[in-house]
């Protein structure tokens, strides 16, 4: 990709990102991700009706008639979006591959971020991490992790969400907002996402393909596993092999889905190609509802 051409996918994805961002998205972010605890503003006099638990006692004595506290949210956080970029996720068959999808997904969220004040911060991984921005805030910021997004070309192949969660847990200790996006075509990685979703808020959004769910009736067809390299001959003119090939991912996304509700993660599937922000608004005014 020259740097023309990179420029141009960066200014796009931001287009899209810039447009979406605001109105019910904004506030379904705001409620989905509130502040930590409240933050001491300022004193005002007491009007009747105003919940006399807030009275501040040592102002009322110092000037003789009651004062209360103020509080505000502490809006000072931190979004750590992990993204997964490991070979399978550049598998598409539609009008986005799924890395594309899980790129603007980002993005989205990371301007969401901006028009909230949070800071963000990004952990690019494969079955090693490959790169992190540390946590920064404003758009320049999230201008670099898109561009960093969209012009990585990964070293790896396959996928290590384990490692990906053991690497947030050591370079972020307090609590933050952890989203993490992939295709979770990964095993292994059970205890570090419980570990990580005790430790922070987490939640998870997976990107798939719809030919991943269903294969179409189309002969004999050549395929190959992205990370494994693998190479085998299906028969999807055989409708056992079709119906075959739909049960095993129907069972992969129910094992995906009750490892999730055990461990307390709101979940999102989206498909790649299609609306994101039709599921994803909802999705986060329900995540904030849980809390």
């Amino acid at each position: 990709m020259t740097t023309a051409e990179l420029a141009r996918k960066v200014r796009l994805v931001e287009l899209r990102a810039r447009k979406t961002v605001g109105g019910a998205l904004s506030g379904a972010y705001h409620s989905a991700f509130k502040g930590q605890g409240v933050e001491f503003q300022e004193v005002r006099e007491y009007v009747p009706g105003d919940d006399t638990r807030s009275i501040d006692w040592n102002v009322t004595a110092r000037v003789g008639r009651p004062y209360l506290k103020r509080f505000a949210e502490e809006r000072d956080q931190t979004v750590v979006l992990l993204l997964d970029a490991s070979r399978s996720h550049f598998f598409g068959t539609g009008a986005a591959i799924k890395y594309e999808a899980a790129a603007e997904v980002l993005a989205i969220l990371a301007f969401a971020a901006v028009y909230n004040k949070d800071e963000t911060a990004l952990i690019l991984f494969t079955d090693e991490v490959e790169h992190y921005v540390p946590p920064g805030r404003g758009p320049t910021h999230v201008l670099r992790i898109i561009r960093d997004v969209l012009a990585w070309e990964p070293k790896g192949h396959r996928t290590s969400i384990a490692r990906a969660l053991d690497f947030l847990a050591r370079v972020r200790r307090r609590r933050s907002l952890a989203v993490l996006i992939s295709d979770f075509l990964d095993d292994h990685f059970e205890r570090p996402l419980r570990i990580c979703a005790r430790r922070h808020d987490l939640i998870a959004i997976s990107v798939f393909d719809p030919r991943e769910d269903r294969l179409p009736d189309c002969g004999l067809v050549d395929v190959e596993d992205a990370e494994s390299g693998q190479r085998y001959t299906i028969d999807t003119g055989h409708p056992e092999i079709r119906a075959l090939w739909e049960a095993a991912a129907g069972e992969r996304a129910a094992r995906l889905q009750a490892l999730f509700r055990a461990a307390n993660i709101d979940h999102l599937r989206v498909e790649a190609g299609a609306d994101l922000l039709r599921p994803l608004i909802p999705f986060l005014r329900r995540h904030g509802a849980r809390d």
